[in-house]
């Protein structure tokens, strides 16, 4: 955190913008906003989201009912609220839940039902950009709004493309910015300024979700990372858009 110490003047948006510019100021900087508001984050999200979150995660797991067993990464999984609904839509898939921040894995672990899903969501605490996962190994990867916080993208895709088995499945869920003319001031008013502040008072760190707003606008087009998956060696890629281009499910296949 030694670099915002260093720029205490500049506003947040600017100062989140440098930060995304050096990969490790920015692990940083995302690993500490995470530990601060992980024990609030699921409620947080079911609040500012509208409960909708959870439609957006079925939408996108159901893009690996070719692939009922096995075992699946959750990458960037923080709470495990993917990881619980890719065990519940197939009773014998197995998950390997990793994200980089302990706290998240935790409050997530805390969390789980007391049901059989729980003996099959293995949380691990490691870098997305550096798996501990060997070559070949699982038929799904999913990423729900964790590719965004990643310091270097392309590395992680790559990351992504190593583990997964010949014709597995790349499944990333990230917010993304809507272009209805309509829609678009709105969800930019909500995001900018009514979002930071209800999340803000309900975790104490106003800044983390001041971070989210800044990190959506600055993340890449789809198109854009569609080009970077397929950069990676991924196929048969495309993108679907939901409500209202709010969020993006990007798909690839290895």
């Amino acid at each position: 955190m030694l670099f915002l110490f260093v720029l205490p003047k500049l506003p947040n948006k600017e100062a989140h913008r440098i930060i995304m510019q050096h990969p490790e100021d920015k692990k940083v900087f995302v690993k500490e906003k995470f530990t601060s508001i992980s024990k609030k984050y699921d409620l947080i999200n079911s609040l500012v989201s509208f409960k909708i979150d959870a439609y957006w995660r079925w939408i996108t797991t159901r893009e690996l009912k070719q692939f009922p067993t096995g075992a699946v990464l959750d990458l960037c999984a923080g709470t495990l609220p993917l990881s619980l609904e890719l065990t519940r839509q197939a009773a014998e898939r197995r998950v390997v839940a990793i994200d980089f921040c302990e706290d998240m894995l935790r409050a997530g672990v805390k969390s789980l039902p007391n049901d059989a899903r729980r003996h099959r969501i293995t949380p691990i605490c490691g870098d997305g950009e550096e798996l501990p996962a060997k070559d070949n190994q699982f038929w799904g990867c999913t990423v729900a709004f964790g590719v965004r916080n990643l310091a270097n993208t392309q590395k992680g895709l790559e990351e992504m493309y190593r583990v997964l088995k010949p014709s597995g499945k790349l499944l990333i869920l990230e917010f993304s910015r809507p272009t209805n003319p309509i829609v678009k001031p709105i969800y930019a008013f909500y995001l900018n300024k009514i979002l930071p502040l209800v999340a803000g008072m309900v975790s104490g760190d106003k800044e983390a979700y001041e971070y989210l707003a800044s990190s959506i606008a600055q993340f890449y087009e789809p198109e854009e990372l569609l080009s970077m998956m397929k950069k990676a060696g991924f196929a048969e890629t495309y993108s679907r858009r939901l409500t209202f281009g709010v969020v993006t499910v990007y798909v690839g296949v290895k």
